[in-house]
Order: structure tokens, then sequence, then C-alpha cells
């Protein structure tokens, strides 16, 4: 944790260092850049399997270096909640779920534009915590595994059966991760030279039981 919290300080510290350089030689372009969006996710492999396709929100900041360079931080909210149908057929009650990014990302911005609209790509790395709940007491020893029970880490023998008696309760997992992908803008000409966009991301989370695989299709503005 004490690692996660000094890599974050030293970007945090670049971008403030970036965005007073700016500052000081007062660009033509924007000094910052902002985004805020949200729409329906792909889940794939295991989200796939036991979420499906799920609503999402996200939210950024950051710096331009150059009309086609810039940086961000961003936030991402991914509903992963196990669909009912998979807790009824997997012996679990009532679930909730999500899955909380943070992200630091490049995004390229080529200089080609047709009228109004141009296009960007975007990509980063960031911390995934995956976050599951389930009001399902226990599971005991022997019962057979189900396989939407690797998301709470319970532990099963080469047989397929519960080695002891587990809780699900809570569990959360953290874990490295990549996006990348990118999008379409619109310029409104209104609302500080606001644009619309729509934006297709791939996102990749390397948790120790399963991998996170989603891909965030989005809708929003951008400054």
């Amino acid at each position: 944790m004490r690692n996660r919290t000094w890599l974050l300080l030293f970007f945090l510290g670049v971008l403030a260092s970036a965005a007073w350089a700016q500052i000081e030689n007062k660009p033509s372009f924007p000094r910052f850049n902002f985004d805020a969006g949200g729409g329906y996710g792909i889940g794939r492999g295991a989200a796939g399997s036991f979420a499906g396709n799920s609503f999402f929100g996200e939210g950024g900041a950051g710096v331009n270096f150059s009309r086609i360079f810039g940086f961000n931080a961003e936030y991402m909210y991914y509903d992963l909640t196990v669909r009912p149908n998979v807790a009824l057929n997997q012996g679990l009650q009532t679930t909730s779920g999500a899955l909380h990014a943070v992200s630091l990302n490049g995004i390229v911005r080529p200089p080609v534009r047709l009228g109004r609209y141009s296009a960007y790509g975007i990509f980063g790395v960031g911390f995934y915590d995956r976050r599951e709940t389930s009001s399902t007491a226990a599971v005991f020893q022997d019962a057979p595994c189900r396989p939407v029970w690797v998301w709470w880490d319970i532990q099963c023998n080469p047989k397929g059966n519960v080695t002891f008696t587990q809780s699900l309760g809570t569990l959360s997992k953290v874990a490295g991760g990549y996006n990348f992908g990118g999008g379409i803008t619109y310029d409104l000409n209104r609302w500080h030279k606001a644009k619309v966009f729509g934006e297709f991301r791939y996102h990749k989370a390397y948790q120790s039981d399963v991998e996170t695989i989603v891909m965030p299709i989005s809708v929003g503005l951008r400054w």
C-alpha cells in the first residue's frame, strides 16, 4: 500500500509540474482537459460469464502538453453485480459488486480534423479494485464448488469440492492493469468549448484469482 501511495504522489507531482509549466508559458491550446461520461460495458471472461454486460460511469482531469499530446487521471465505476440467474443457479443469495478503477492515461489527438469532428486515442495503466458482496452466510465443507465462487476466493480440492467451511461475505481484490481505446469528438462551440464524445475502451486487470476484462462504450463531454 505504501508503494502505491508513493507512486500516486509521484504521478500527481508530474501532473502538477506540467500544469505549472503550461501556466508559465501561456500556450495557445487549452492547458487542462476534463471528461465526464458513461454508458454500457461489455464483459469478457469471468466478468462476462458472471455479471454479463453492465452500466458504468467515468470522469477525469489532466494536462495538455501540446495540441496533440495530453495526460489525464481518471476514475471509473463499473457495475459487476452477479446476474440473478447466475446467483440462483450457483448457490448465491443477494449479491452486489463493482469494479473501481483509477488510471493514468496518455491522450493522442491527430492534427487532422473533419469540420467539427476529430479523433483521439487513449492508453494507460492503473489500479483496479473488484469488490463483491453476498448475503450467503457460508459454503460448507465437501459442497460442490461453483465457478462464480472464485470471486470470493473459496478454496476447492482437486475433486471439485469445498475444502473446509468458508464464508462469502465481502471480498475486495486490487490489482494492476491497463487500458487502451479511442473515440471521436464533435465540437459544440459552447459550454466553454465542450465536445461531445463517443468512445470505446478495453480494460484488463490482473487479479490473483481470475483476470477482469471489460470493454466500456461511453458517451459524454470533453473539454
